[in-house]
């Protein structure tokens, strides 16, 4: 099926060397590789330099490679690190093309029906079509994605079937090339040619491919193609002339079906069997809509050879067993790669979540005819699946959960920072007269133009604290949850630049926050045990000091927790070790020099995240009191589930959401 353009090795291009811990870590990880280990775990500490360890394992091992992240915005910045490191490979992006995502669904409650609407970004949507193509061409190959590559795609083959080889000499009639173009949703506009679409005129066939951002010019005479000319599509210049181009379709979902009758005939079937099943149980509304959505459907297939939501057919279409995994991002590999998941403490919560989430929407749609069972075979991997379909793993993490520890070889420890930078110290002080103890170390940062980070337990805390130092004359902002992604950046950036001196907020665990400027870091409330102050998020909160030579933790207790004991033991030994390390080798400690860039994240738009109506919002809809005991269950799994990941913002306010329904039913009673 894979027909290799270019062959290459991976090579990185970086002034720096491995140092530190890195040269062992490279070594430790190469080997395991090598000796075929399943999984593997780079426990590497903020600042350490994980992805520039990966990125020398990769041209050691020489494997084409997968990079998964928890979101959007932190595969953005892999992206741009790698693609720097690798200037002459193929570093691509592949991540939901969605800036806002609501999916189809309906509530049965209020009989509500909510059509898909979707806003797609088109330079991601042409980064994902990128990603795909090159792995068809090319074997030196690091894609970054989010979770979105356990989604279905549509079957790689039908993918590469779909494209068409141009060469010069060839013969191809003109129609029969536009005909093709249209079949694999191509649309013609002879006035502006944009992605996605062509243009004929004469003898002249202009495409602009789903992937690229140059028009590919045919010239034919009479049935012959006589030259191919790739131009800018601004200037009008020429770029190259080659001998032979490859156009792929402009959709991951191309039916390929010689015999269009045959999908018809099998969609009708499955709809017939199903009417059967819904009239049995006296459910005549939803037959007569299934029917009349359904028959729509198949007459634009007929027309079209396309639909709305033709995804939805995609086991028919394939003819794939019904239960049987949908083909994805990982299928369009070719044989042995690698899979490296970063920060895997909160990415495979996701990875193994994200089934359940779409099964339960579906169901709902299936149950009240909205749509055939065959759409609950478009749908993210299982857990199971996904394992089976990726061999080689490395979970990188500064907190590796017991999955990671279980199922790895080994544990490899990158403590050493290349920089010489120790972890920071940590004191422990009293909550009486907190603030004002907080407040005399804020000055002595600002008069050293250094920033500060506080970690509170609410919202209302922080609220309360962010009013508090403005009243006081600091400089501070409240970062918050409902900060879409693109304004989070530019408050990061507003902070580095000195626009203000201290961010409060809820968790800041997210992407983006190591921040050479910071220098202290604030847990106030640390001894209050729970999901907020665990071990993990606590020597998660503790590294966003590392990166500045005089960082330092203070934590705000009364008391000493078992979370607070170890999360100090275990950033004292760290810093042990990385102490008698630059003793032993005469190292000064330099804080990182990071530049600050306009945008750090022009790929990612502000975004919704791809994720299903939940509980809590349920409640401002106003709700029954009768399903309020099935709600308050549910919403406690959110809850943990969310304090799992170290969404602790949202984990926060569900909490708050279960403490008025509990009223609520209190009340009732």
């Amino acid at each position: 099926m894979y027909n290799f353009v270019m062959e290459k090795k991976f090579k990185i291009h970086s002034k720096y060397k491995p140092a530190g811990d890195q040269p062992k870590a490279i070594e430790e990880l190469v080997e395991g590789i090598n000796a075929g280990d399943d999984a593997q775990t780079l426990l590497g500490i903020t600042g350490s330099g994980k992805t520039f360890t990966i990125a020398n394992v990769i041209e050691r091992v020489q494997k084409p490679t997968l990079i998964i992240a928890h979101n959007k915005t932190l595969a953005a910045q892999l992206y741009n690190e790698f693609r720097e490191l690798f200037p002459d490979n193929a570093v691509e992006y592949f991540i939901s093309y969605y800036d806002y995502y609501q999916p189809e669904a309906y509530i049965p409650r209020t009989d509500t029906f909510i059509e898909k609407s979707a806003s797609i970004n088109e330079e991601i949507d042409r980064l994902r079509h990128n990603a795909t193509r090159c792995l068809y061409e090319r074997n030196d190959v690091i894609i970054v994605a989010s979770v979105s590559c356990i989604y279905g795609l549509g079957l790689p083959e039908n993918y590469f079937k779909g494209s068409v080889e141009l060469k010069v000499g060839d013969e191809i009639e003109r129609d029969d090339l536009l005909k093709h173009l249209v079949s694999v949703q191509y649309t013609r506009n002879d006035l502006v040619l944009e992605r996605s679409s062509f243009r004929a005129r004469g003898d002249i066939v202009e495409i602009m491919p789903a992937y690229e951002k140059i028009i590919t010019r045919i010239y034919f005479f009479g049935d012959e193609i006589e030259k191919i000319v790739k131009i800018d599509n601004v200037t009008g210049e020429i770029i190259e002339t080659p001998q032979s181009v490859v156009i792929y379709p402009a959709v991951h979902y191309v039916s390929n079906d010689e015999n269009v009758d045959e999908t018809i005939r099998l969609i009708k079937e499955e709809l017939q069997h199903r009417l059967v099943e819904l009239q049995n149980q006296n459910k005549l509304v939803e037959a007569q809509r299934l029917e009349q959505r359904v028959k729509y459907d198949i007459e634009m297939i007929k027309e079209m050879g396309y639909c709305s939501g033709i995804e939805n057919y995609s086991r028919i279409i394939e003819r794939r067993p019904v239960g049987s995994a949908p083909a994805t991002l990982l299928d369009y590999f070719q044989g042995d790669f690698l899979t490296v998941i970063d920060e895997s403490h909160v990415t495979l919560p996701q990875l193994k979540g994200m089934y359940h989430g779409d099964a339960s929407r579906k169901s709902t749609l299936i149950d009240y005819g909205f749509r055939l069972p065959c759409a609950k075979d478009n749908r993210p991997l299982k857990s199971e699946e996904f394992f089976k379909k990726v061999h080689q793993k490395i979970y990188i993490s500064a907190t590796p959960s017991e999955f990671e520890r279980k199922t790895s070889s080994q544990l490899v420890e990158q403590i050493i920072r290349p920089t010489g930078l120790v972890d920071p110290k940590i004191s422990v002080r009293p909550i009486e007269s907190q603030i004002n103890d907080l407040k005399a170390e804020i000055q002595k940062r600002v008069e050293k133009n250094e920033r500060v980070l506080i970690t509170t337990l609410t919202k209302r805390m922080a609220e309360d604290l962010t009013d508090f130092f403005i009243q006081e004359g600091i400089k501070v902002r409240y970062l918050h949850s409902e900060i879409q992604s693109l304004e989070r950046v530019e408050i990061l950036r507003d902070l580095r630049l000195g626009e203000f001196d201290v961010l409060i907020g809820v968790n800041l665990l997210r992407e983006g926050l190591d921040i050479p400027e910071v220098s202290l870091v604030a847990i106030m409330d640390a001894d209050k045990e729970g999901f907020l102050r665990s071990e993990t998020s606590l020597i998660q909160t503790i590294g966003r000091a590392a990166r500045n030579a005089c960082g330092e933790v203070i934590m705000y207790a009364d008391r000493m927790t078992e979370s607070m004991e170890n999360a100090i033991n275990e950033t004292e030994r760290r810093r042990k070790i990385q102490m008698d390390y630059n003793k032993k080798y005469g190292i000064i400690p330099q804080t990182i020099k990071k530049p600050i860039e306009n945008n750090l994240l022009s790929l990612v738009a502000s975004y919704r995240d791809l994720e299903d109506i939940v509980a809590e919002e349920m409640v401002d809809m106003g709700i029954d009191k009768k399903d309020l005991p099935k709600l308050i269950d549910k919403l406690e799994k959110d809850m943990h589930k969310a304090a799992k990941i170290l969404d602790f913002e949202r984990a926060a306010e569900i909490r708050d959401k279960l403490k008025k329904m509990r009223e609520m039913l209190n009340d009732k009673k």
